[in-house]
C-alpha cells in the first residue's frame, strides 16, 4: 500500500512537472500551424458519461498565410478557413480502460484577395483512435469537510492517413510556403496524452498535455512534431439534480519546430508557437450533453511572422448510453 501511495504521489508530481515544462518551453520558431489546418485535434473537457457516449462536434478556425516580412498583407496573402464536422465517441471498458475515436469531415476554403483566386476542399479527414488507462481515481474528505476528487489518465493513439493529400499544393507554391491547405497529411502519426482532473466540491481544474509524433509521408514531407498543453478551470452548477451547467475558462499553449522535406530541409514558413485563451460552457441534461467554447490568440509567433491565426470556436452535442 505504501508503495502504491508513493507511486501515485510521484505520478502527480510528474504530471505537474510535464505541464510546467510545457508552459515554460522557450519560444522557438515552432506549428500544422498551431491549432489550425491539417492534423490539429482538440479534446478539451469530455461530456458527462458513465459507460459510453457518441456525438457530433463542429469546429471553425481561421488563418492568414503568405504575409509580408513585417506581418503585413501582400497581393498573395491568403485568408484560409478550416471547418470540420466530427463524429466522436468514447467507451469505458471496466474500471480503468477507455477507448476514443474521432472521424472528421473537413471543409477548407481559401481566398487570395489580391488576385481574386479562390479555392475549396471538402472531404474526409484523418481518423484518430485513442486508448486510455486510468492510473488512479480518488475521492476523499478534506479537513473542512469538503469532497476532493481527482483522477489521472494516460493515453496513446494513432492518426491514420484517411484524408486526401494534394501533392500539387507543394509543387504549385514556393517551397518555403506553408502546407496546411490539405484534408489529410498522408502520414501515420502517433499521439501520447496525460489528462488530470481535480475537483473540490463543484470547483475543478482539467489539465491535458499531448505530444504528437509525426512521420514522413510518401511525398517526402514530414509535418513537425507538436506539443500541446491546456488547462481549464470550471464550476459545476447543479439545478434540482436534473441539469448540470459548467462554465469554464482556461488557456492552451502549442509549439512545434519546422516541417521538413526530403528528410533534411526545413520549410521556412512553418513552425511557431501560440498561447490561446478559452472560454466556454458545458451543459448536461440526463443523457444529453452539449456545449461549446470560443478561443482567441493571446500571443503567437507562427512561421516567423508570415502566418497569423485567428479566433476559433467549437460546439458539440452528445448522447450517453
Amino acid at each position: 500500500m505504501n508503495t502504491y501511495k508513493h507511486l501515485k504521489k510521484n505520478t502527480i508530481y510528474g504530471l505537474l512537472t510535464v505541464l510546467a515544462c510545457g508552459l515554460m518551453i522557450p519560444i522557438s520558431k515552432a506549428c500544422d500551424i498551431c491549432g489550425c489546418g491539417v492534423g490539429s485535434y482538440y479534446i478539451g473537457i469530455l461530456p458527462d458519461f458513465n459507460k459510453r457516449f457518441i456525438g457530433l462536434r463542429y469546429q471553425h478556425k481561421s488563418l492568414l498565410t503568405h504575409l509580408g516580412p513585417t506581418g503585413n498583407r501582400t497581393p498573395i496573402t491568403a485568408d484560409e478557413t478550416y471547418q470540420s464536422m466530427e463524429m466522436w465517441g468514447a467507451w469505458n471498458i471496466g474500471q480503468r480502460w477507455r477507448v476514443m475515436a474521432i472521424l472528421p469531415y473537413n471543409f477548407n476554403t481559401r481566398t487570395i484577395k489580391g488576385s481574386g483566386e479562390q479555392g475549396k476542399k471538402n472531404g474526409m479527414g484523418d481518423v484518430v483512435a485513442m486508448g486510455y488507462f486510468k492510473i488512479f481515481e480518488e475521492a476523499k474528505g478534506t479537513a473542512s469537510n469538503k469532497m476532493l476528487v481527482h483522477s489521472l489518465w494516460i493515453g496513446a493513439g494513432v492518426k491514420a492517413p484517411t484524408g486526401k493529400y494534394d501533392a500539387s499544393e507543394r509543387s504549385n507554391a514556393a517551397q518555403d510556403s506553408p502546407n496546411n491547405f490539405q484534408l489529410g497529411t498522408a502520414s501515420t502519426d502517433f499521439m501520447f496524452n496525460l489528462a488530470y482532473d481535480v475537483r473540490l466540491m463543484d470547483l475543478g481544474l482539467n489539465v491535458n498535455t499531448t505530444y504528437k509524433l509525426n512521420t514522413e509521408n510518401k511525398y517526402d514531407y514530414r509535418y513537425a512534431n507538436k506539443f500541446t498543453a491546456n488547462a481549464l478551470a470550471y464550476y459545476k452548477f447543479n439545478i434540482r439534480d436534473k441539469v448540470r451547467i459548467a462554465p469554464n475558462a482556461g488557456v492552451t499553449y502549442e509549439t512545434q519546430p519546422k516541417d521538413v522535406v526530403f528528410g533534411k530541409y526545413d520549410v521556412a514558413q512553418s513552425g511557431g508557437n501560440s498561447t490561446t485563451g478559452i472560454i466556454g460552457i458545458e451543459v448536461n441534461i440526463g443523457k444529453i450533453s452539449f456545449g461549446g467554447n470560443y478561443q482567441s490568440p493571446l500571443s503567437q509567433n507562427l512561421a516567423g511572422g508570415r502566418v497569423e491565426a485567428g479566433d476559433r470556436f467549437l460546439t458539440h452535442l452528445s448522447y450517453s448510453f
